[in-house]
């Protein structure tokens, strides 16, 4: 028995869709097309407004000590 194997697909790009299935209509395309591209959009602008949430290391950072400050006397002041 021989093995079909079906015709190669065009690469679809970042920006393209393509919807897969059998007895779909122009309208229901164009209704599938429209929500997901406003979804898309809707989640780009999210990410553009919202500010990233603070990293651990922002988080615990007002737990870290001050720099070091080597000079004179820098030694005997680090007793008090």
């Amino acid at each position: 028995m021989a093995q079909i194997t079906p015709p190669p697909r065009p690469q679809a790009g970042p920006g393209d869709i393509r919807i897969e299935t059998d007895g779909l209509t122009p309208a229901e395309a164009a209704a599938v097309t429209a929500v997901t591209l406003a979804a898309l959009d809707e989640q780009a602008e999210i990410a553009r407004v919202a500010p990233p949430p603070p990293s651990g290391w922002e988080l615990s950072r007002r737990m870290l000590r001050s720099p070091l400050h080597p000079g004179p006397g820098a030694w005997r002041a680090s007793a008090w």
